[in-house]
């Protein structure tokens, strides 16, 4: 009997035994996507999210106190943005002249020089600024403030607050769907928030069926869908004019970042528990076509639109310290200069 007509009488437990490892992986792992390259970046500490400038050929990776600047050709790191607290966030406008950091720990928004990668401005914001996202119809900025549960209306030509706009609970991840609007997940109330950025107000609460604590949000802008991501191994897609949950996929666990393909109809989830969930968005179904093996700890990511290609971020880490009671959840610390972007493309 061949290996095939095996696996088919004794279905997928057979992975739990060799010699089929090898062909469990390999049927695991099959679907549109594999891990291509991994770039060592080095350095030390946390990090948070990543953003691709596809016409740049850029990543900007929140890494602690500084942002990386990767050169996308070539997988090197050519410079970085220093003298930072605790980075979160880079929202880029659409003149390819400025970026926007949200500096958390400092309550700031940092604006550089996307040539040069000099800062040129540092702006009051809210406490704890974190996700951030450039709205180009007003052409103003939005950073979200965790503490402070408001987000900060930055006019991008005066560098200057315009508002700032409570919130009904703490803010994760904004996307603006280029019409005037900018969704934001709200983590404490498993909702989404919609304001209007002519009128700089909040315009709709839509609650989230289904997901327990939303932090990644990506938008398809053509069909009018969000997709969030949640804990419980969930992904909430969303209709971006009625706020009506449509169907609630199945992902990884440990989600932080959501992104989306508008070319192959794809969302992405990118879990800590080493996966890459792939959603079908091209029909109702919005189907899981893969969950891809990355690494521990990759949890958050982009989508490059120019090349297809999905950068996520990990590193090694030590052993977790002991619980106490002022830290119960201590995180286990970096392994120095293990930080590492891992490239993903299609097959």
């Amino acid at each position: 009997m061949n290996l095939t007509a095996v696996f088919k009488r004794i279905g997928i437990a057979a992975c739990c035994f060799a010699p089929f490892a090898v062909a469990c992986t390999a049927a695991a792992q099959s679907g549109p996507y594999k891990v291509e390259a991994r770039w060592q970046i080095g350095g030390e500490g946390g990090w948070d999210y990543v953003t691709a400038d596809p016409d740049a050929h850029l990543l900007y990776i929140d890494h602690g106190p500084r942002v990386d600047i990767v050169d996308t050709k070539t997988g090197k790191a050519i410079a970085a943005i220093t003298d930072l607290k605790g980075t979160h966030g880079v929202a880029l406008d659409d003149e390819g002249k400025y970026g926007y950091i949200s500096d958390g720990r400092a309550n700031d928004v940092v604006v550089f020089d996307r040539h040069t990668f000099k800062t040129v401005a540092t702006i009051p914001a809210g406490t704890n600024p974190d996700g951030i996202a450039f709205e180009p119809v007003t052409k103003t900025v939005w950073a979200f403030n965790g503490r402070s549960s408001n987000v900060t209306v930055i006019d991008t030509k005066s560098l200057k607050v315009v508002a700032t706009i409570a919130l009904p609970g703490k803010p994760e991840f904004p996307v603006a769907d280029g019409k005037g609007n900018v969704f934001d997940n709200i983590e404490s109330k498993n909702s989404i928030a919609r304001l209007d950025a002519k009128t700089l107000k909040l315009t709709a609460t839509w609650p989230l069926t289904d997901c327990e604590s939303p932090s990644g949000l990506a938008i398809d802008k053509a069909h009018r869908r969000l997709f969030s991501v949640c804990d419980g191994k969930t992904m909430a897609v969303t209709d971006a004019d009625s706020g009506k949950t449509l169907a609630n996929p199945t992902i990884g666990d440990g989600p932080d970042a959501a992104g989306f393909d508008p070319v192959h109809h794809l969302a992405f989830s990118s879990n800590g528990d080493g996966t890459l969930t792939v959603v079908n968005t091209a029909s109702d179904k919005f189907n899981v076509v893969q969950n891809l093996d990355t690494e521990r700890g990759a949890r958050t990511m982009t989508v490059d639109t120019a090349t297809g290609r999905i950068y996520l971020v990990t590193a090694e880490f030590g052993p977790r310290p002991a619980a106490t009671a002022e830290n119960p959840r201590p995180r286990p610390a970096v392994v120095p200069g293990s930080f590492t972007v891992l490239v993903v493309g299609r097959q």
